[in-house]
């Protein structure tokens, strides 16, 4: 895979992006769970993964994710590095990954519904391990929140930043490109 200067610096910008978005724009849609704020810094990883492929959307997860982790969420540490690189990273790879083979406005459609899908999937057994060994939080207590908090979370985020994605991204792909 190359990457151009052009290339790189979009990438960088998009990361960048990312990372105002959670500054500008974040609020808790749970309330037993007001720590578990829905943020749109998704949604430029997403676009990325979009129009240059799945690596280069992983590529800008990973660095939006420790940028991120280093500031606006250091309380979190190393765990919410891996969590968001987790989360994003499925929700970016098996999206673009989809659209990579089907660039239509259904195959968007299709990738980003198997996108959000899958890190809902994802996060099940990344919060019973993460979260119980290294938040310290009991396994039941993690278990029990699984249906009522988890997942509901995960699929309004992910859906929420890919309706986003599916309404901006032929518009914005022109102006990257």
């Amino acid at each position: 895979m190359k990457f151009g200067v052009r290339k790189m610096c979009t990438m960088a910008i998009l990361a960048a992006l990312s990372l105002v978005l959670v500054l500008l724009v974040h609020f808790p849609i749970i309330p037993a769970a007001p720590w578990l704020e829905y943020d749109p810094a998704d949604i430029p990883i997403l676009i990325g993964g979009f129009v240059y492929g799945p690596i280069a959307g992983l590529l800008i997860t990973v660095v939006a994710s420790l940028i991120q982790a280093m500031t606006v969420s250091a309380a979190s540490g190393w765990v919410g590095f891996v969590m968001h690189v987790i989360s994003t990273g499925t929700l970016v790879l098996v999206s673009s990954i989809i659209y990579k083979f089907n660039k239509t406005r259904k195959g968007a459609f299709i990738a980003l519904v198997a996108g959000s899908i899958a890190m809902t999937a994802i996060m099940i057994p990344a919060n019973l391990f993460f979260t119980v060994r290294y938040w310290g939080q009991p396994y039941e207590v993690v278990k029990a929140s699984i249906i009522p908090i988890i997942i509901p979370f995960n699929l309004i985020k992910s859906t929420g930043n890919s309706l986003i994605v599916f309404l901006i991204y032929k518009t914005l792909r022109k102006i990257i490109k």
